[in-house]
């Protein structure tokens, strides 16, 4: 869909009446609180997004090789209406036990559904593998997770670029990681009148990544000398063998957030039109080695039109995966895109 066409899609959707969108920022969509937690010498760490009176949520996973932890409270035919957070960190499932943190923090301040004998907040987590990156023996742990919920209440810190669970993310990872890139976190967010929609990714894939906009490569698979970009995709179909031990230390995981009113159904949808937004920054996406996943947050009252939200949504994950890249640091010997752009020395 073009710039224009949405543009009369919102206008007739808004009664017609000109409303401009406004870049806005990830921390301006409430009550959602974000901490993040990493290791910088170990290479992880973790984000927490956290509403503690619940949150709306639906999810849609189309990596082959997901990590994750309490996914099917999303699925539509279950029972639970809201969740509590959702946890996005490293470690793979070694990670996974940060959400045993976040929930010992949410308990502990009065947080979560009430049984009658316990208060059991519900929180979901998906994991990236950076195991291979920094130190392998350090993951992401309980007490990351309860700190990242502490931050999210008494001092909530979110950044772009290596931070959080963005601390060990890199890209192009198909010839090994001695040609791979640094990359990160990003986050983007947009208010159209009363509608707010933003989103968190962190990259994190086998594959490469493009600016949606240009159609021009901003990382990926180094060449041999790691002084430029070539494609994935070009090498893959240098040989048509199957790969059995094909490297799957990838993820590019993603949230949306927003302040309109959805059921788990139509969040379930709105994540899945978000993956749009992956197929569009990165190439190849969605394969057996990545376990991409994309939750869609309702936390708000305002009504919208759930298809608009769903383009919206694909929109600013495209544009929080070039903030992902554009704002990561080289590290652990991995070079990001502003290494790569820098002017060489002269001799």
């Amino acid at each position: 869909m073009t710039i224009q066409i949405l543009r009369l899609y919102i206008l007739s959707l808004l009664y017609l009446k000109e409303v401009d969108p406004v870049e806005t920022t990830i921390t301006e969509i409430l009550p959602i609180r974000i901490g993040q937690v990493e290791n910088a010498e170990a290479g992880t760490g973790c984000t927490v997004l956290i509403a503690e009176n619940g949150m709306r949520a639906g999810l849609d996973v189309r990596g082959g090789g997901p990590a994750s932890r309490e996914s099917q409270l999303l699925n539509p035919l279950m029972s639970a209406q809201m969740i509590h957070a959702v946890v996005l960190s490293g470690g793979s499932a070694y990670g996974l036990g940060v959400a045993n943190g976040v929930m010992r923090y949410l308990e502990e301040h009065g947080y979560g559904y009430d049984t009658g004998y316990a208060l059991v907040p519900l929180v979901v987590q998906a994991d990236i593998y950076d195991l291979s990156v920094g130190d392998s023996s350090v993951r992401p742990d309980a007490a990351m997770g309860y700190e990242a919920a502490r931050r999210a209440f008494e001092a909530p810190n979110y950044r772009d670029g290596n931070f959080g669970v963005g601390c060990g993310a890199t890209v192009g990872k198909i010839a090994g990681m001695q040609t791979c890139m640094k990359t990160g976190i990003g986050s983007f967010a947009i208010q159209i009148g009363e509608l707010k929609i933003g989103a968190i990714v962190v990259v994190n894939a086998l594959g490469d990544v493009y600016n949606w906009k240009t159609g021009k490569q901003i990382a990926g698979l180094l060449t041999e000398d790691r002084t430029a970009l070539r494609s994935t995709s070009e090498y893959m179909k240098g040989s048509i063998a199957a790969v059995e031990n094909k490297f799957v230390g990838n993820t590019t995981l993603a949230v949306i957030i927003t302040n309109a009113k959805f059921d788990k159904s139509q969040l379930c949808k709105i994540a899945g039109m978000g993956h749009d937004g992956f197929a569009r920054s990165i190439r190849p996406v969605h394969t057996s080695a990545d376990g991409d996943s994309i939750f869609a947050l309702s936390v708000g009252t305002v009504a919208a039109d759930q298809d608009l939200v769903g383009i919206l949504g694909a929109e600013v994950i495209s544009e929080a995966i070039i903030r992902a890249v554009d704002n990561a640091e080289g590290a652990y010997g991995f070079p990001s895109a502003a290494d790569l752009s820098a002017p060489q020395p002269q001799p």
